[in-house]
């Protein structure tokens, strides 16, 4: 193993693990909106069609039912494609490909047919790019049977999960929060595939339990140091996979600390924050001290103006907040 580390990127990341499955696999190409001469939306292909030409880096015409039904075709006929759509919220001109099609296939062939495709988009807001760029809809998705739902929040997450993604016979959609691009840090040399059935604990805490994923890691490992300064430790669960949810990590996590805190940035009313609220209450009710808070952006379409957005979306000191809220029982 190589112990030498390399200064990168989020985006270096992400484009170096799509260079290294090309290399390793001629089946694998990527196709997408601007992937080619323009090099991405988010300049995560800058390069990769002057290394392997049009036939592998294949602009698309901006048709994302069209580029996502030929991505389908492709992975069933014996390709392996990497799909690119520019933002979430225009997935939703694909919706039907992805779950009348490549979600459903597999079941509605008898097992027969599978569909190993990879579909990658980019999520969230803070980044002032209004209502149609900025939402969080991976929830919508997680709630799809037939789909694997990933969220890399780290630099190797970013590098490794897409090289493990690929050899998943069956779709797998991957969230990478827009915010996360430019996050710098680094990263082994050799870092390869990552496994993508596990949850992990990225800071112990032993009073209260701080569950989120994607973009929105960062931000509670912010609300966790100020929780710190209060004499209050957190801990801080990165979910990474979102269909399949690891119950055993967080529900293993919420016994040990008897309080739970899900920090999700989709809306709150029906979301996936929802969701793991209820898994904790059906597997662990009898260990909480308290009720499981949640902290989730405004429940209306993200708004244009900074101090508007800011306020619309979770932040640390709400997310400390609603953790200071879990310790009340107990402190009255």
């Amino acid at each position: 193993m190589n112990d030498t580390l390399v200064e990168t990127t989020y985006r270096e990341a992400l484009r170096a693990a799509i260079r290294q499955a090309m290399l390793e696999d001629e089946r694998v190409y990527l196709m997408g909106e601007d992937v080619g001469d323009y090099g991405g939306c988010f300049a995560v292909s800058l390069g990769l069609l002057e290394e392997f030409g049009p036939e592998r880096i294949r602009d698309t015409p901006l048709s994302e039912s069209a580029f996502v039904g030929a991505g389908i075709g492709s992975a069933i006929g014996g390709m392996r494609p990497i799909v690119e759509i520019m933002t979430v919220n225009f997935s939703l001109l694909a919706l039907d490909q992805i779950m009348n099609t490549a979600a459903s296939l597999l079941h509605m062939s008898g097992g027969q047919f599978n569909v190993p495709l990879v579909i990658r988009m980019t999520t969230g807001g803070g980044r002032q790019l209004a209502a149609q760029h900025s939402h969080s809809l991976e929830g919508w998705y997680a709630h799809i049977p037939g789909l694997r739902i990933l969220a890399p929040a780290t630099l190797e997450d970013a590098r490794g999960m897409l090289l493990t993604a690929l050899k998943d016979p069956d779709p797998v959609l991957i969230f990478e929060h827009g915010s996360l691009y430019n996050m710098k840090g680094v990263l082994a040399a050799d870092a390869g595939a990552v496994g993508i059935d596990r949850a992990v604990v990225r800071r112990e805490g032993t009073d209260v339990t701080l569950i989120t994923y994607g973009g929105t890691l960062g931000t509670t490992l912010e609300a966790a140091d100020l929780l710190a300064a209060d004499g209050i430790s957190a801990e801080v669960i990165d979910l990474r996979t979102l269909r399949p949810l690891d119950d055993e990590t967080f529900i293993g996590s919420v016994r040990r600390t008897h309080r739970a805190v899900v920090v999700d940035e989709g809306w709150r009313s029906g979301s996936l924050s929802a969701e793991i609220s209820a898994r904790i209450m059906e597997q662990a009710l009898y260990d909480l001290d308290a009720p499981v808070e949640r902290v989730c952006s405004a429940e209306v379409p993200l708004p244009y103006p900074k101090h508007l957005e800011d306020a619309a979306l979770p932040q640390s000191a709400t997310i400390a907040e609603a953790a200071r809220r879990t310790m009340s029982p107990e402190q009255g």
